[in-house]
């Protein structure tokens, strides 16, 4: 498969991308309406019943924890992260059932940054099912906005059935409750838990962004989206609920897209200006570590965001990321 380098789009090409995307919102919310509802399944109902989020972790291997790979291209850089950590044979075995979850929380289009980039989601989605022969890959997220919207803006929709994967939206039926052992926030709460059911392996795709509450949201804070219910409540101790949803999704492995990094106005962006390219991708086991890492892209340090450290402290990773010895490349 032959991608090209990813290029930069003017302004008029962004003006132009938005009015053909707005011809198509109406049709795509119509059919969000249907399959999607942001109310949490009615006490007492059989969805209400405590689940336990499988672990998807594998062993760390010394030395293939963590990759950090420059280059401008995703395609590139994200293939080459893989395979310093072992391969995608080596998380992904045939015939299993995978999931992705990118970060698609706004209906905005991937030029500003705000959502996953659709190319890295589909290149994920061919290694799994082409090279390591998944037997299905499905791409969910419960968007702030509205989820179709978001999906088809994004291009993950498109990007990602072509690639083979199947599209999952956040029907309020494919949600049950959870509560987090030893958490103080997630108890009793609506995740997204139906396609995890019976899924093998779980990997997160997100961007690096500021965020105006956390200070930078990376692939911890993906895991908010999902989460179901008023969650917005839980922003009010953002720090605690980052560290509790690295505690409750035990991934198998993470990408930390620092191609284009949001250095203002996020989470949501909204112009080309925020942004400033990096051309930096990490994969990691860890999660803790890879946003530790993450958070030099911001020029932070990993004390400026304390979620780090409670993340550690739970036991979720480490956020001496150069302890795991990590592996460094770069691609044309």
């Amino acid at each position: 498969m032959t991608e090209q380098k990813d290029k930069p789009f003017d302004r008029r090409r962004l003006l132009t991308r938005t009015g053909k995307a707005a011809f198509s919102i109406a049709a795509a919310s119509a059919v969000s309406y249907l399959a999607y509802d942001d109310k949490p399944p009615l006490p007492g109902s059989a969805a209400q019943k405590l689940v336990t989020l499988p672990d998807f972790s594998l062993p760390h291997l010394p030395g293939q924890t963590i990759s950090i790979v420059e280059g401008p291209n995703r395609t590139k850089t994200v293939n080459k992260a893989i395979e310093l950590l072992g391969g995608i044979k080596r998380f992904v075995q045939p015939g299993e059932t995978v999931v992705i979850k990118p970060n698609i929380a706004f209906a905005s289009s991937p030029i500003l940054g705000a959502t996953t980039h659709p190319q890295l989601v589909a290149e994920i989605v061919r290694l799994c099912l082409k090279t390591a022969r998944a037997k299905r890959v499905y791409v969910i997220d419960n968007p702030i906005n509205d989820p179709a919207s978001g999906f088809m803006l994004s291009g993950i929709s498109k990007a990602a059935t072509a690639a083979g994967a199947k599209i999952v939206l956040p029907n309020n039926h494919l949600f049950r409750h959870t509560t987090l052992t030893g958490g103080r926030l997630i108890k009793n709460w609506p995740v997204f838990f139906a396609p995890l059911e019976k899924a093998h392996k779980l990997i997160g795709v997100a961007p690096v962004k500021d965020h105006h509450r956390s200070g930078a949201s990376m692939t911890m804070k993906n895991w908010y989206g999902l989460l179901g219910g008023r969650r917005n409540i839980f922003h009010q101790d953002i720090n605690t609920i980052i560290a509790e949803l690295a505690m409750m999704v035990r991934p198998t492995l993470v990408i930390l897209d620092g191609t284009e990094v949001m250095m203002t106005n996020g989470p949501t962006g909204g112009s080309l200006s925020d942004l400033r390219r990096a051309d930096t991708l990490i994969a990691s086991c860890d999660q803790v570590a890879a946003d530790s890492f993450g958070s030099s892209f911001l020029n932070l340090n990993v004390s400026d965001l304390p979620y780090l450290a409670k993340a550690q402290k739970a036991g979720a990773g480490t956020t001496d990321y150069q302890s795991l010895k990590p592996k460094f490349a770069a691609v044309d």
